[in-house]
């Protein structure tokens, strides 16, 4: 692909990992960033009121390592927009993010989210309002339509009209969003997936930086999809199998794979300073628990690292005895 047009703001996409409710937390994210080092992590979405109205410091905090790091922010109202990204400047962010993909009830209660597909010239103002605010990037996280909407014109005439406003970076989920009559859950395997229809996007917008998400979990198509799109983004895959973003940053930076056992002591480690703040180890596990995933220990992994973290929630050791345990078994079967 030719990159010679877009606009080199120096972050690289080529691989994200998804914003995503109650998983993408600090803590997951400290985990994603040891797998991945050159990736881009997202925040879970935060809604401009959360900022505006209550503790920023609450919603916007996280450890310095996880840069580069975008926020994800959730709303319609242009001017909350603007304060919300006034208070979270001086954290460092290196993007806003704008949700008009989610497509669950209570976000679409709010008037965000995925309905915002209907309403382009309101994201208009919303990421105009975004980009006044801030010198960083400003980028969309979208659908290729919702419900009845032409996913030819609705998805042209929607992206023409929001880089009109002077966004030119789109994670675009190749899936409609069917906000009547499917819940979330439903929607995340129907309708079928559309990648050429993002392709095609990419394709006739060349002046545009086009991610895709949706639907990847083969590391093969991953790489092929990273070769074909500006990048690509990981929803679930990089949450149940966690070890595939060492894979795919290895691939791409042509660095020596991470080690597992490596990642789980420098977590214990990580953990450590999380209890010495108030926190236990459960709320450092439970993103963890896929970590070993197709290995033989894998379950041994699960159970120790997810019940016996809530049974002993101030014992970090219990990360670095599991891990050692399902290294070397892993190390017998290889023998």
């Amino acid at each position: 692909m030719n990159h010679s047009l877009k606009f080199d703001d120096g972050i690289n996409r080529q691989l994200c990992v998804a914003p995503m409710m109650d998983w993408t937390n600090r803590h997951c994210r400290y985990f994603h960033r040891l797998l991945a080092p050159s990736a881009l992590l997202f925040t879970e979405m935060v809604t401009a009121d959360a900022i505006c109205h209550a503790d920023p410091h609450r919603f916007l905090a996280h450890n310095d390592a996880e840069h580069p790091l975008a926020l994800q922010l959730g709303g319609s109202e242009p001017e909350k927009l603007h304060r919300a990204i006034k208070h979270a400047s001086e954290y460092g962010f290196s993007e806003f993010n704008l949700n008009v993909g989610c497509p669950s009830d209570r976000v679409q209660s709010g008037r965000f989210g995925a309905c915002l597909m209907a309403e382009p010239e309101i994201v208009q103002d919303c990421v105009s309002a975004m980009r006044e605010a801030t010198d960083k990037p400003v980028t969309v996280k979208c659908r290729i339509g919702i419900d009845d909407m032409d996913v030819d014109s609705g998805l042209d005439n929607f992206t023409d009209k929001i880089a009109a406003s002077g966004v030119s970076i789109f994670y675009i989920h190749a899936r409609k969003a069917w906000l009547k009559g499917l819940s979330p859950k439903e929607n995340r395997n129907i309708p079928p997936l559309d990648y050429e229809r993002v392709a095609k996007l990419a394709k006739t917008r060349p002046e545009l930086t086009i991610i895709l998400n949706g639907g990847l979990i083969d590391r093969d198509e991953i790489i092929r999809k990273q070769n074909e799109f500006e990048g690509v983004m990981l929803g679930r895959a990089a949450y149940k199998t966690p070890f595939i973003l060492a894979e795919l940053d290895a691939y791409a930076t042509k660095n020596i794979l991470a080690e597992k056992k490596a990642i789980a002591f420098a977590m214990a480690d990580y953990a450590d300073m999380v209890i010495e703040q108030g926190g236990n180890l459960h709320q450092i596990t439970r993103h963890m628990l896929g970590l070993f995933t197709g290995e033989r220990a894998a379950k041994y992994w699960r159970q120790q690292v997810g019940e016996a973290a809530r049974l002993q929630p101030y014992n970090t050791d219990i990360l670095r005895e599991t891990a050692e345990f399902c290294c070397s078994q892993i190390h017998r079967e290889v023998a």
